[in-house]
């Protein structure tokens, strides 16, 4: 197969856009899109339009726009491309890939896939379609795990030598803590990211099940990679809470464009001021380990920017992922010792420069900091076309995802939509 053809439906989050910042080689440059009319399309086509004209390496996409209320049942009828590209509002997400699936499409979609408990059977029977029909549903949260500082984490943690065995730890002392900062205001593409308003209703965009989708899947893959996770029989749901970041109405106008609350953000406005529940604490146990996870939104980063940070106990070494004022608000990953692990680890760290060549280490005291050269990491904006350029191979290549991700997938979006509805009693 060679220009698959492109659909884009609904592209409300600029995450669409992240996937199109660069042409691919077996994609199409004619993008059909479908979508209804207004401020999420608008600004999709401004970004495209900015990649069509920039200086550097400009895309020469070609879209073919087809706006109206009917969007999804004419996308489905017309099928005018291989895969689609979903990134619109949340809630329904799942029916809408489900219809795609249908009608024959490969999706890749952007996190969150659900938002809701009540939406796991649909997310399940869109995924057992794929398989049926040979197509791919791909969730873009799992290109995480393709970053080289996720790779080598796993890959570390899986040297018993180095990390031993998992500390299952307590609900008070968990084996595995990661948490995630994100900010409400900031720039991507080195222009100021414009939310649509329904980013702030947490029926549409809920920061656990949203941001989560990304920590859960890096937790489950570092600690059981390519292992099926059977979320009924491996997981069991502990506390969760939830509490609030204030946006004043003049920060709502400044990162949204609206000059007033919508009707719908209504119940949440306490003195001119919206009471956002973008943030959660999870705490559950798989297969015996205790996991604590944290999602926040900040307004704005005062220095620095998004950050995710975590910490693996094993029984002979912690590997503890930092993104500080320390690290340059780089992430990093440090080994920290439990045992006389020294031989052991300046031998892996050899053998694993054979496929990532540079990899090193620098003695902090008792602990090691990974060093990764620049060349082989990728930023935030150059991860979505890593990603999308190793979903469209498998379509190419007409390859099946492992028979592990779609049980897994479906456990990351039971820990996520279950632990939504803990924390909100």
């Amino acid at each position: 197969m060679s220009d698959i053809g492109l659909i884009v439906v609904d592209p409300g989050h600029f995450h669409a856009a992240l996937a199109q910042k660069e042409m691919y080689p077996n994609l199409s440059s004619k993008v059909h899109v479908y979508a209804p009319v207004g401020p999420d399309l608008a600004d999709y086509l401004s970004r495209i339009a900015r990649f069509n004209a920039r200086k550097e390496q400009p895309t020469h996409w070609q879209l073919e726009v087809h706006a109206g209320p009917d969007f999804l049942e004419r996308m489905c009828r017309e099928r005018p491309g291989a895969v689609a590209i979903f990134s619109g509002r949340n809630r329904g997400k799942a029916q809408r890939i489900l219809a795609a699936v249908e009608a024959g499409i490969n999706v890749l979609a952007d996190k969150p896939l659900i938002v809701d408990r009540q939406e796991l059977p649909v997310l399940e029977a869109a995924l057992n379609a794929a398989d049926e029909r040979g197509l791919i549903v791909y969730d873009m949260s799992s290109g995480g795990r393709q970053a080289t500082i996720a790779t080598l984490t796993r890959l570390l943690r899986e040297d018993p030598e180095v990390f031993g065995d998992p500390v299952s730890g307590t609900r008070t002392d968990p084996g595995v803590t990661t948490a995630s900062v994100h900010h409400i205001m900031k720039q991507v593409a080195g222009v100021p990211n414009l939310r649509p308003s329904w980013f702030f209703d947490i029926t549409q965009q809920e920061s656990l099940a949203d941001v989560g989708t990304h920590l859960i899947d890096r937790i489950h893959s570092t600690l059981f990679s390519d292992q099926a996770i059977d979320y009924w029989t491996d997981i069991r749901l502990h506390a969760a809470r939830r509490w609030p970041t204030m946006i004043s109405a003049p920060q709502f106008r400044q990162v949204t464009g609206e000059a007033s609350w919508p009707d719908y953000l209504a119940p949440c406005i306490r003195e001119d001021a919206l009471e956002y529940f973008c943030n959660t604490r999870l705490q559950y146990e798989i297969r015996g380990v205790h996991i604590a996870v944290e999602t926040r939104w900040d307004w704005e980063a005062a220095e620095g920017g998004d950050a995710h940070t975590a910490c693996y106990r094993g029984s002979r070494a912690r590997l503890e992922l930092r993104q500080g004022a320390a690290e340059g608000y780089r992430s990093e990953l440090y080994i920290v010792p439990v045992a006389d692990i020294a031989t052991a680890i300046e031998r892996r760290i050899a053998a694993l420069q054979t496929v990532y060549p540079g990899v090193g280490l620098v003695k902090l005291g008792r602990e090691w900091r990974l060093s990764i050269p620049d060349a082989l990491r990728t930023g935030h904006e150059e991860h979505f076309a890593r990603m999308t350029r190793h979903f469209l191979d498998h379509v190419e290549q007409r390859r099946s995802p492992p028979t592990w991700e779609k049980p897994n997938t479906l456990a990351k979006y039971y820990v996520c939509t279950e632990g939504v509805a803990l924390s909100q009693g």
